[in-house]
């Protein structure tokens, strides 16, 4: 999936090795209502558009694989997934660390030092999340083309004409990455979350959720910065943590895949 300005398009290899593209112009709802593209709200904003428009590529996507033999989702069985994804989701990154704090602030007298254990804490089942995802092949080829979909980026950003020789030289990690914004997510969360005291367990998990957007808006702030300062040293050594996670959801990919993505990138710019 390519976005640019208020174009998206999502290219998908189907059974046959033909390339379906579905295209749509879109303006996002930062450029509808001006209040909601101001510095920080507009993060979240972001955040929840791409979520959107993500899932309805990933079915897009899912329903071109299914053969004539194959049984089609019903809405709701894909509505449901989704909710049982975010439910997991808030359980495994909101109320276990919740819990843990709970746990351990008896024994860790330094506030802020108990917020840098939970976010460990987070950041562990993260990387065991990630850890699982490569054991599926799966999602070892959604990883393939994520990597073609950032150097397809990098090449464009490059002034590169898009074939697949050119595309092939570039990294396959992008600062402007998914990846490196979770990673930045919890590290501004623990900073966040120092700042709310000691509350008992059913506070904090009520405090974070409250908070979700407010975190999300600075990371978008923070990311949209490294960004368009990527070559300066210092934002370099900032953004080195989540170009390294980029090593697990990002592959190197295969012409075909470099190819879908060379077809979605084309009808964005």
């Amino acid at each position: 999936m390519m976005r640019h300005g208020n174009k998206i398009a999502a290219a998908v290899r189907k059974p046959d090795r033909e390339i379906a593209i579905q295209e749509q112009y879109y303006v996002p709802l930062t450029k509808r209502y001006k209040f909601l593209g101001l510095p920080v709200m507009r993060g979240s904003v972001t955040l929840l558009e791409m979520m959107v428009i993500g899932m309805k590529c990933l079915m897009y996507s899912a329903e071109l694989a299914l053969t004539e033999n194959d049984v089609k989702p019903k809405k709701w069985e894909m509505t449901l997934s989704v909710i049982i994804g975010l439910g997991m989701g808030i359980l495994f990154f909101v109320v276990v660390p919740a819990y843990c704090f709970s746990v351990l602030k008896g024994f860790v007298s330094s506030t802020i030092l108990l917020n840098i254990i939970e976010g460990f804490i987070r950041l562990g089942i993260f990387l065991c999340f990630l850890g699982t995802t490569l054991l599926m092949e799966d999602m070892r080829r959604v990883f393939m083309y994520h990597g073609a979909e950032h150097k397809t980026v990098f090449a464009w950003e490059n002034g590169q004409e898009l074939t697949v020789d050119n595309i092939r030289k570039f990294s396959t990690r992008h600062p402007r990455c998914g990846t490196s914004f979770v990673l930045v997510v919890m590290i501004t969360a623990i900073l966040i979350f120092s700042l709310l005291g000691r509350p008992d367990f059913v506070h904090r998990v009520f405090y974070k959720l409250l908070l979700l957007p407010v975190i999300a808006g600075i990371s978008y702030e923070i990311i949209r910065f490294t960004g368009r300062k990527r070559d300066l040293k210092w934002v370099q050594i900032l953004s080195w943590p989540g170009l390294l996670l980029q090593k697990i959801t990002t592959k190197e990919p295969t012409d075909d895949q470099i190819e879908t993505a060379i077809a979605a990138m084309k009808k964005v710019i």
